[in-house]
This record gives structure tokens, sequence and C-alpha cells, in this order.
């Protein structure tokens, strides 16, 4: 959809995948430790290309959605893979 928007090349935007993990099981766990872990697991030549991975709890995840672009869009535009609990 950016393409079609004008958008600039890929290596201008950033990565092509926002990837948004969502567990009250990251309580406690340092941010940092969150997302080396998440990201180690994504492999970007199976998936093609790289992906910017985000890992909250749901407290967090509400108010990232207020306040991150980023976030906000992936849930826009992105598909939940669990669907509503």
């Amino acid at each position: 959809m950016a393409d079609e928007r004008g958008a600039p090349a890929q290596r201008e935007r950033g990565p092509e995948f926002v990837v948004v993990l969502v567990s009250d099981a990251y309580g406690g766990v340092p941010w940092l430790e969150r997302v080396y872990v998440a990201g180690s697991l994504w492999d970007g030549l199976e998936m093609g290309g790289p992906a910017d991975v985000h890992c909250y709890t749901k407290a967090e995840f509400d108010r990232k959605c207020a306040t991150m672009p980023k976030v906000r869009e992936a849930v826009w535009r992105g598909v939940d893979l669990l669907g509503p609990e």
C-alpha cells in the first residue's frame, strides 16, 4: 500500500515487517531482553525481509497504541494471528 502512495524505496522506509507481540508474561522482563529474544527468532531470509519487533504487556501495548504511530499502523493494517480472546 505504501508503494502505491508514493513511498520512498524500502531501504529508506525501514523494515517491511512490524511484529507486535502482546503478553502479560512480559511483565518483569526487561524490554531490551524481550526484543532481543523475540527478534532472534525472526528469520529474515525465510520471511523475505527484516522485522521491527515490539514486545509489550497489555498495559504497555495500550499506551504504545496511543503514542507510537508505527504500532498504531500495525494494529490498523496488520493481521491478528490469534483473534479476540
